[in-house]
């Protein structure tokens, strides 16, 4: 046997002798990925903080006989985003308060990936199609987005409290003329998937 094939032997020897190191390595960075991960999305949400509207062209939305009880919606357009305005039973930082009614509007673009949320109802369809029951103290309606399953609280400023979202669906600035209500501003679109 010559010199040079003893040398391939013993790399092939080193090699086989070491060859767990790569299974070991890929499981441990996975692990370390998923763990990252999973307290990001867990405990990384961001809280809706004031209001940081930018003013924008009066529009429209809705004709306050149109929210003639709580939990009642509108779905309308605003600076080429889609969005919702809803009547909430009490006030929220951001939303518009009249006497004891209370409005609220929100992007409907969800933070993750940039679907559109929309007004979940029914607490069941939340626990069995997003995998979230919401406490006892948040038993009310919630905006959900189907592509990734997070899910907004309307009552928290739309902060997200459930699924891969962060960060809160922009709030729509309203004002009250007449008997309608138009929305004047909304926050900035977050950079999606933070």
């Amino acid at each position: 046997m010559s010199r040079l094939e003893g040398r391939r032997i013993l790399s092939r020897r080193a090699l086989l002798a070491r060859w767990w190191v790569l299974p070991v390595a890929g499981t441990v960075g996975a692990f370390g990925y998923m763990g990252w991960y999973g307290s990001r999305v867990l405990l990384g949400k961001q809280r809706a903080g004031a209001p940081q509207f930018v003013s924008g062209q009066p529009q429209r939305v809705a004709a306050i006989s149109e929210l003639a009880q709580d939990w009642a919606e509108v779905n309308f357009t605003y600076d080429k985003r889609p969005c919702t305005v809803l009547r909430i039973p009490r006030a929220v930082p951001g939303g518009l308060n009249l006497g004891q009614t209370h409005y609220v509007a929100y992007s409907r673009i969800c933070t993750h990936l940039g679907c559109t949320v929309n007004l979940v109802r029914d607490p069941e369809v939340l626990a069995f199609a997003f995998n979230y029951r919401p406490p006892p103290d948040a038993n009310h309606p919630q905006l959900g987005c189907r592509c990734h399953y997070s899910v907004f609280d309307p009552l928290q400023a739309g902060e997200a409290v459930f699924g891969k979202a962060n960060g809160p669906l922009p709030r729509v600035r309203l004002e009250r003329r007449g008997n309608d209500l138009y929305a004047t501003g909304i926050e900035p679109a977050p950079k999606l998937g933070d």
